[in-house]
Order: C-alpha cells, then sequence, then structure tokens
C-alpha cells in the first residue's frame, strides 16, 4: 500500500522536498498510448500540423508517440510534453502509437523507438518537446495570416488562440489546415519553456489509459484476433544450448483441431492447431528426442563454485578502478572487514508471457507483438520472411509486463515468423506457456562479490576494494561491448565519473574489480539490470563497515559523500521523511541504502521486524532525484512497482539442475504478494537541472535497506539471496 502524505501543491501519493535537500524525477522507458486506449482517431478526420501534432476540427489533439507503453505511463508523460509547448487544451489530448515502418518511411522522423533503461523521457524530452513547440508556432502563424497581423500579437491558451488588441478568437482546429501549409520553424529557433512556467508537464496528471485498461478496452499482444487465424504452442530444448534431433508428428497429428508439426529452428518444434490450449496439450505428449548437448549436467551448485573462484583468481580480471593502492592500505589498517555477497539468476516473469502474432505472404509481412524494442521486431520479420523491410510492418500494442525481457531479445517474434512463414498468407499467433517462458528467459546474470575494507584507529574507512565475479550479458548479447576482456556494464553504479551510474563515496584508496565468469545460461537486462546486485553488494557492506566502526550508519555514510552532494542529498531526503534516529515500537528495526543509476539519485529506508525465521517489512520510504518530476504521480507509481519487483529479488530464484531451470511457474518461483506489501512512501526532491529515470533506479535500494534491517533485527547480516538461502521468508 502507498503513503497518502499531503503535501502543498500535490496529491497525496508522494511527497516533495525543495530543490536544495533532493532530487526528483522521471524515470521510465518511455512509451505512449494508443489511439485504441483513449479514443477512436481516424487521422483522415484530421490535419497533421507536423510527425508529433495532428489537429481535429473539434480541437482534439492527437499526440504521436513512438516509444513501447509497458504500464510504467510513458505515454502519459510523452503526451504532457508535447503538450505543455503546444499549449493545447490536455482534457482534448488522445495519443497514437506509432509503428516502425512508419517511422522508417518518413526517415526515423520519430527517432528512437526501443524503450528500455529508463531513456523513453530521459532520452526524447527534447524533441518531442520541440515538436509540440514548432506545432503551436504553425498554428499560431497561420492565424496571424488569416488576421494579418504579426504572431508576437497573438496569445495562446488551451488551444484557442486570441488577437489580444482586437480580441478576436480563433480555435486550433480552425487554423490547423492552413498551419500544415506552412514551413517548419528553425529548430535552433525554438526555445523551450522553463520548467517553472510548465502548466501541465510536471503536474500529477491522470494517467490516459487508466480507464481503457480499467473497462478492458485496452488490447495487449496476447489479445490480438485476425481472421482465419491459427494458434502455435513451442517448446525448445530444455537444457540451454541443446539440439531438437527428431519428434514423432503422427503420434498427434490426428487429434481434433490440429493443423500441424513444424520444427521452427535447431532447438524448437512448435504445434499449430485451431486453438492454442488444443496446441498446448498436444505438444505436451508429442514424443520429442532431444541432444541436451555439453550442458546436461550443469548446476546451480557448480555454476556457483566456478563464480566462487573467480573472487581470487588472477585470470580473466579487470580492475576498472585503482585509486591509491587499496591492498596495502587494507592490510596496514587497524582493523579490517571481509565480506561475501551472492546473488542468482532471477526471471522476468512478465504476467503477458511472450507471445507474437505473424501473417507472411509473398508480399507482406506482418507482426502483432509486445516489444520493447518495436524497431528490432521489424528487422527481424524482415530477416526471417526475406523480404525488405518497406514490405514489412510491425504493430506495437501495450505490453503486459516488460522489465527487459521484450527489449533486445526479439526470439518469440523470430520463432512467430519462421512459423508463419510455413503457411503463407494465414496469421499464426504464438504464445508460450507459462513454463516455455520462465524456463528459457533471458535471465538477470547470476553474481558473486567479495568486498575487503580497511579501517582507522577512528573508525574512518581508509580503504575499500570490491570484486565482482559473475556473467556478462553483453559477452551473451553484444560481444561487441567488450574490448580486451573488459565488460564495465556489470560494474555499473560503480563508475568513477559522473553521469548514468556514478559511485557516491569518496575513498583514499579504492579498487573494484571484474571477473567475468560465464554459464551456459542465457542472460539479459532486467529492470534495473546490474545495479539491483551492485547495490547490495555495496550498501549490505556498507553497513558491516558501520557497525565494525561503532558507528551510525546513516553518518558513516555521510562521511564519505562530501563530493557526492547530489547522493547525500536524496540520502538526507529518506532519512529526514523516516525520522532516522528517532524511537521505533519494540521488535522494529530500521535500515538504509543509497544508489544511483540511469541517471538518478535514490535512497531508501526501511522499518522491519524478525520473528524467528519470518521478515515483515513495514514501511519503506524512498527517495528519489531524477532532476525534473514530469509527473509526481508517476514517479510514485513507479517507485510502488519498484518495491514490488525489488521484494521478488529477495525471495526468487532461477535454480539449474540437470542443465535447465527447475522453477516454471509461480507455485516454485515466489513473487511479491500483496499482504507482503508495505506502506510506501515517496520524497521527490527535485533540483530541476537534468534529466533521469525512474522506473529503474529506485529497485536497487530496496533490497538492500530492506536486509540491512533484517542484519540490524538479527544482529548478524543477511549475505545471500533469495533470503530462503539464509532461513528467513518474508510475510
Amino acid at each position: 500500500m502507498s503513503a497518502r502524505t499531503v503535501t502543498k501543491g500535490l496529491t497525496r501519493r508522494h511527497f516533495v522536498v525543495g530543490a536544495g535537500a533532493a532530487a526528483g524525477g522521471l524515470a521510465l522507458g518511455f512509451h505512449m498510448p494508443t489511439v485504441a486506449q483513449n479514443a477512436a482517431v481516424p487521422n483522415a478526420s484530421g490535419q497533421e500540423v507536423n510527425a508529433w501534432v495532428v489537429v481535429q476540427p473539434d480541437d482534439t489533439c492527437v499526440v504521436r508517440v513512438a516509444r513501447a507503453e509497458m504500464g510504467q505511463g510513458t505515454h502519459t508523460g510523452l503526451a504532457q510534453l508535447v503538450a505543455e509547448e503546444l499549449e493545447c487544451d490536455w482534457a482534448k489530448v488522445v495519443t497514437q502509437t506509432v509503428t516502425p515502418a512508419q517511422n522508417l518511411a518518413r526517415k526515423r522522423v520519430w527517432r528512437d523507438m526501443s524503450t528500455g533503461g529508463s531513456r523513453g523521457i530521459r532520452g526524447s524530452q527534447d524533441y518531442v518537446r520541440q515538436g509540440g513547440a514548432a506545432a503551436r508556432m504553425m498554428l499560431l502563424q497561420a492565424a496571424a495570416a488569416e488576421w494579418g497581423v504579426s504572431a508576437a500579437e497573438l496569445r495562446v491558451d488551451k488551444g484557442v488562440i486570441e488577437h489580444t488588441a482586437s480580441g478576436r478568437k480563433l480555435r486550433y482546429g480552425q487554423v490547423a489546415a492552413a498551419a500544415a501549409k506552412l514551413t517548419p520553424p528553425d529548430v535552433k529557433t525554438i526555445v523551450l519553456k522553463q520548467p517553472k512556467d510548465w502548466k501541465i508537464a510536471g503536474k500529477p496528471i491522470k494517467r490516459v489509459d487508466t480507464a481503457a485498461k480499467v473497462n478492458g478496452q485496452v488490447n495487449y499482444g496476447i489479445d490480438t484476433q485476425l481472421p482465419g487465424m491459427q494458434y502455435a504452442a513451442i517448446m525448445d530444448c530444455p537444457v540451454f544450448g541443446g539440439k531438437l534431433v527428431s519428434f514423432d508428428a503422427a503420434a498427434i497429428s490426428a487429434r481434433r483441431g490440429i493443423k500441424a508439426v513444424v520444427r521452427v529452428d535447431g532447438s524448437t518444434v512448435a504445434v499449430v492447431a485451431d486453438s492454442w490450449w488444443r496446441a498446448k496439450m498436444a505438444l505436451q505428449d508429442l514424443p520429442i528426442v532431444w541432444d541436451e548437448g555439453a550442458h546436461a549436467q550443469e548446476s546451480s551448485a557448480n555454476i556457483a563454485s566456478r563464480l566462487q573462484a573467480g573472487l581470487t583468481a588472477s585470470d580473466n580480471v579487470f580492475a576498472d578502478t585503482a585509486i591509491g593502492d587499496a591492498p596495502k592500505a587494507i592490510a596496514a589498517a587497524s582493523r579490517r572487514v571481509e565480506a561475501v555477497y551472492g546473488t542468482p539468476f532471477v526471471s522476468h516473469a512478465c504476467m503477458e508471457p511472450m507471445n507474437c502474432t505473424a501473417r507472411i505472404t509473398a508480399e507482406r509481412a506482418e507482426v502483432w507483438v509486445s516489444s520493447q524494442n518495436a524497431e528490432a521486431a521489424l528487422a527481424v520479420v524482415s530477416s526471417v520472411s526475406g523480404l525488405p523491410l518497406e514490405k514489412c510492418e510491425a504493430y506495437n500494442p501495450p505490453l503486459g509486463g516488460g522489465f527487459g525481457r521484450r527489449g533486445g531479445a526479439q526470439d518469440y517474434v523470430r520463432q512467430a515468423a519462421a512459423i508463419a512463414k510455413q503457411f503463407p498468407g494465414v496469421p499464426i499467433k504464438l504464445i508460450w506457456s507459462r513454463e516455455e517462458d520462465m524456463a528459457h528467459d533471458f535471465f538477470r546474470p547470476i553474481g558473486w562479490c567479495k568486498l575487503e575494507a580497511g579501517l582507522s584507529d577512528k573508525g574512518e574507512l581508509e580503504a575499500l576494494r570490491l570484486r565482482v565475479s559473475g556473467q556478462s550479458i553483453n559477452a551473451f548479447s553484444a560481444p561487441h561491448n567488450i574490448s580486451n576482456g573488459r565488460d564495465r556494464r556489470q560494474l555499473q553504479g560503480y563508475y568513477a565519473e559522473a553521469g548514468d551510474a556514478q559511485l557516491g563515496y569518496t575513498v583514499p584508496n579504492l579498487m573494484i574489480e571484474y571477473a567475468m565468469r560465464n554459464t551456459h545460461v542465457p542472460v539479459g537486462a532486467w529492470r534495473g539490470v546490474n545495479t539491483n546486485q551492485n547495490g547490495i553488494y555495496l550498501e549490505c557492506f556498507m553497513d558491516e563497515v558501520a557497525r565494525a566502526a561503532g558507528r551510525d550508519p546513516l553518518e558513516f555514510r555521510r562521511a564519505l559523500m562530501a563530493k557526492h552532494p547530489k547522493h547525500l542529498a536524496v540520502l538526507n531526503a529518506a532519512a529526514d521523511k523516516a525520522g532516522w534516529g528517532k524511537p521505533l515500537p519494540a521488535g522494529v528495526f530500521r535500515g538504509i541504502a543509497q544508489f544511483m543509476g540511469y541517471g538518478s539519485y535514490t535512497a531508501g529506508v526501511a522499518e522491519v521486524s524478525v520473528q524467528g525465521n519470518d521478515v515483515k517489512v513495514h514501511r519503506l520510504v524512498l527517495a528519489t532525484n531524477c532532476g525534473h518530476p514530469l509527473n509526481p504521480d508517476q514517479i510514485a507509481a513507479q517507485v510502488e512497482g519498484s518495491v514490488a519487483y525489488g521484494m521478488d529479488s529477495l525471495q526468487s530464484e532461477s535454480t539449474v539442475l540437470n542443465g535447465r531451470i527447475t522453477e516454471k511457474n509461480f507455485d516454485t518461483y515466489p513473487i511479491a504478494r500483496m499482504y507482503q506489501m508495505p506502506q510506501v512512501e515517496t520524497v521527490i526532491a527535485p533540483t530541476y537541472d537534468f534529466w533521469g529515470g525512474v522506473g529503474e533506479p529506485t529497485i536497487c535500494v530496496v533490497a538492500p535497506c530492506i536486509m540491512n534491517a533484517i542484519s540490524a533485527a538479527r544482529g548478524k547480516p543477511v549475505r545471500q539471496l533469495p533470503l530462503q538461502r539464509e532461513g528467513l521468508r518474508i510475510v
């Protein structure tokens, strides 16, 4: 549940701190709702002023959006940015999703369509706002021409243009056709509004897609229906890297509704039928021979042993940060602290399993797919069909969860297209079962981390050495981003330089290393990616070092953050709102953490009680500084969602036995339940000097602040996840 804190000028959902205290911002992958989610707005009845804005005769303004919507509210945020500069009536704003083929045909006028890394808004806010401003300038110029006056004499409010001297007025819908004929202004001449002057952006405006989701009007990818559609259920070799040897199609071909059994690729088979359930049940009984390959005896225990060996190995290791001489300083320190932390593979577990509907003919290839990267989906369809991009299309409905799974990897799109190619002109809807979805994910990488600290006789941190040993996402999906075995991505949040994910502490002697230890298990971006694990390693260890120094965890951190004012400000904001240092009810303990990721600064304070093996998380106060708070209410919603996902990571684990994942459904893969959710209070403290993310940054402090509170309650640290490995459970 969420705390409803009353704050002047804002909704009760969030708490805003002044600019001098911390920062607030916006964060999500950027997406916008489809027209179907708002209102039916056929382009034929409106006038395109520019690529971003279509104005209807009744003054309805259609804002076109190229990013994906997966529940994070990006469509609303992007529409706010455009509408703010457009000066239209927000009550008459609807959104429309752009397709990748449309973008390609217009020389990518809408630019990047991918949604991930909390880049949706922060990566496109400038040109999106420019699109709205350019449309406003053209509409004003059209009105000025009709009246024979200078555009400088005009003002506009909620889509109504007024000539102040004469009192004459025109609506946007009345001048849109004339405006569309004008030459767009040079982008260099466009002056964007200052945040202090915002009337739509920066406000807690309701999401544009909420009503349609509540009443069931929204169609996700899995809801796609086309005439003559057939359904496909799929099964990949249970061992990663294995192969499909053969299958006995005759054993199930006579069943009712079965159309065919097809080889999809070297490791995958599918059954096509007139209903998905019939296809699934037939596939379940299909005799299949697999070649499970060299990894059939792999296990979580073996993988953990190899990664743990990387904590002390000298091969395939690089130091990303080397300030002073940390090993020497630690050896000479008055007191030494050492710990090893471990985090497991975890699944994305999207509520909407992977699916894609494909239709391929000799002349055209189309897919209907919930994707975080529709342009990548389009490229896959072109590759599989053999048709040029201009003869392909990828329609991108709202996503029933993405979290990175529907980003770079378009495996389900490739499979659907490969099946559809064998049924020319027939729409094929491929749906993964829940078991297939969780067994063949691109998992969050497994990792171990060894940390050592050296304290002075005054309890000051003189040296810190940290080594991560774990699997590399880039090694699996983007090897071109690895240079001489160095993959900085796995050290996200530990970077020395300012920017996207900077370390928030200054230590005289500091060494940060990475030992790449890859496995046969496919890995990928998982909401928050590497800041999740790295935040746990560092922030839990900082509490251990503070205790060894005999100091308060908050004060210990503050002493290291003088050169990191934004990190410090957000830490203070969380601590102040949580009442750090004030008495708690008997049996309740606090934990604190701070970290940076995706351009935003975050901190959290947890209040937890432990009774035997039962952990109860009572309250979480989470502060964020993402620069410009585009929609405070949506920031609060994303923080709350981050709590749920962060609490998943405390309980969830995808284990390997005999080369395959063993947890294939929610009966064995626990995720956060409603009854486990604590009271959540969001602190937004705007500094208005940068654009950061919101959808992912907060997750990296949820787990460590809870773990630190558990450690305070138990009197000993929690070093392994899931909590079950420590004999604990969340109740």
